[in-house]
């Protein structure tokens, strides 16, 4: 078990999330674009997650090779983002966002069924390598957001790009890891996805995730707006993140003694009060506080049961194509809705009816998954 070198690349990517989730909107709004352009790039980075997964777990599943396709996805994401640097004008900046992000949305996928074959009987430790981006994520949103206190949001880019050198350094140590043998008469994707709990996991997956798509575009946006300064917008997102990790410490117990079933359908819940305490009470600290603190259940309880879940629902051939359908429905259409759902509704409907539009969104995934979702089967 590679867990420092798999936990290495976990730490370089999350943290570029953590650069590019709460700053990039606002390095966006302080190059001049408006909220419906904003949302629209910022659904570019999601909906990149549509395809690119699918693409290159098609490329795994046939290869077997995983982690020779990973370093090849890291290194071009990595070029592909010097012409962000330099892009004028909404066009080309989402043109140079289209080619950077479908490489980079490409591999944490096949790293996510690499890491899993690394754990073989031992999957609900997932979390304890997953952590790792966590801490990532809050050290560059407190670092960064510390920064911008003083300095202007041109340095958001060069943090992205330098980065991209750590997550593509990171995998050229990881080995690779073949799938365990599975029996050749388990079932194909089609005949998986064909099953009604399959298709409501990944509905409830899709509407968990718009709601984080208006969350991730328009959080900073708004906290600024009431008048929060950027260090605090930064000690908020890290505050969330801490509560991630916290979960993921005890996720292991927490999946062995209820289930990934009861675990995704408690996140939910706990989303439709998230939603609608941002929307509404954005100018009450304390409420904010508790807010974050519930993006332990959901972000970090979600993302590691849904995890669990594909895992035991996808085995052998179906592996790669299993992890990348996750991300491709639920942080790629799921997110670039959400991002562009936003978009629309921010200047004329107002932030409370676009986050009471998540926990609309949530309260679906709930009942979905509460009528038909249930533990997968082979």
């Amino acid at each position: 078990m590679p867990y420092w070198r798999l936990s290495a690349y976990y730490l370089f990517y999350f943290a570029s999330l953590g650069v590019l989730v709460p700053y990039w909107s606002l390095y966006l709004q302080a190059e001049g674009y408006d909220a419906l352009a904003i949302g629209l790039l910022m659904a570019i980075l999601s909906g990149t997650k549509i395809v690119a997964p699918m693409v290159w777990g098609h490329l795994v599943d046939q290869s077997g090779r995983r982690m020779p396709l990973v370093r090849l996805a890291t290194l071009l994401s990595l070029l592909a983002f010097a012409p962000v640097l330099v892009a004028q004008g909404l066009w080309l900046m989402a043109l140079a966002m289209l080619l950077f992000s479908f490489f980079w949305n490409a591999a944490l996928p096949q790293v996510e069924a690499v890491t899993f074959n690394h754990l073989r009987e031992r999957p609900s430790r997932y979390a304890l390598v997953r952590l790792w981006g966590s801490i990532g994520f809050i050290l560059v949103v407190a670092i960064l957001g510390i920064q911008l206190e003083t300095a202007s949001f041109a340095v958001v880019p060069l943090w992205v790009l330098a980065l991209l050198v750590g997550i593509w350094l990171s995998a050229l140590f990881i080995p690779d890891s073949a799938p365990p043998a599975h029996d050749d008469a388990s079932p194909g994707l089609r005949a998986l996805l064909a099953r009604p709990e399959t298709l409501a996991f990944f509905a409830a997956c899709f509407l968990m995730q718009l709601g984080h798509g208006i969350y991730y575009a328009f959080y900073s946006i708004h906290l600024e707006a009431a008048g929060y300064s950027s260090s605090s917008v930064g000690w908020l997102w890290s505050l969330g993140v801490i509560a991630e990790v916290a979960i993921f410490l005890v996720m292991h117990h927490l999946l062995e003694r209820f289930g990934a079933r009861r675990v995704l359908l408690w996140s939910l819940a706990l989303a439709i009060v998230r939603w609608l305490v941002i929307g509404a009470f954005i100018g009450q600290l304390g409420l904010q506080i508790v807010a974050q603190l519930l993006h332990a259940a959901t972000f970090g309880s979600f993302h590691a049961a849904a995890i669990h879940w594909v895992h035991h629902a996808f085995s052998g051939r179906t592996q790669g194509r299993g992890q990348a359908l996750y991300n491709s429905l639920s942080f790629g259409l799921g997110g670039a809705s959400g991002s562009l759902i936003g978009g629309l509704l921010w200047t004329d409907a107002g932030p409370l009816v676009t986050f009471g539009v998540a926990a609309i969104a949530a309260a679906f995934g709930l009942v979905i998954g509460w009528c038909w979702m249930k533990a997968p089967s082979r």
